[in-house]
């Protein structure tokens, strides 16, 4: 779980400002790996949601317009959605954790199209995303600080579950 000093001022910060950086990232991700969402296939149009359970947060991402929202409150409806805490997601997100493990332990809850999740899951396989890298590139002069620190926190906060699931 993400400690409260770190998610108390995500749940201070507004809701344009969290939205903001998290679409940056996400044109990040997207501009280094811009076949990501090929794999998809006929998913491509379907709604992805992910709803961290240590933040008062819901991202949709919808791959076939390339788009991300975030919004707090009530989660909005999508096709697929899958819920845990923050480090685990962005782990799923990196391929660095056992989705099946994770899933069968109840660390992470997935409801929706299942199908979908799985093709999400194996369009997300060999990606090499590293969120560290892409909060560096948005540090200017700071980026060795900035993704030395995430790669630091990534690493302790995944500790021991740091396996793919392939």
């Amino acid at each position: 779980m993400l400690p409260p000093l770190l998610a108390k001022p995500v749940d201070l910060a507004p809701l344009w400002l969290v939205e903001r950086v998290a679409r940056t990232l996400f044109s990040g991700v997207l501009k280094a790996h811009p076949e990501l969402f090929e794999r998809l296939g006929d998913y491509r149009r379907t709604r992805y949601g992910f709803s961290p359970v240590d933040l008062p947060l819901h991202f949709t991402v919808v791959p076939a317009i390339k788009t991300l929202s975030v919004s707090r409150g009530t989660a909005p409806p999508v096709d697929a959605r899958i819920e845990g805490p923050l480090v685990l997601l962005l782990g799923l997100l990196e391929g660095r954790c056992d989705a099946d493990a994770l899933f069968f332990s109840r660390d992470l809850s997935v409801t929706g199209d299942m199908e979908a999740m799985l093709a999400l899951r194996n369009a997300l396989d060999d990606s090499a995303i590293d969120l560290p890298r892409e909060l560096g590139a948005l540090a200017g002069p700071l980026s060795p600080l900035v993704a030395g620190t995430a790669r630091y926190i990534r690493g302790k906060a995944l500790e021991g579950r740091d396996a793919t699931w392939n």
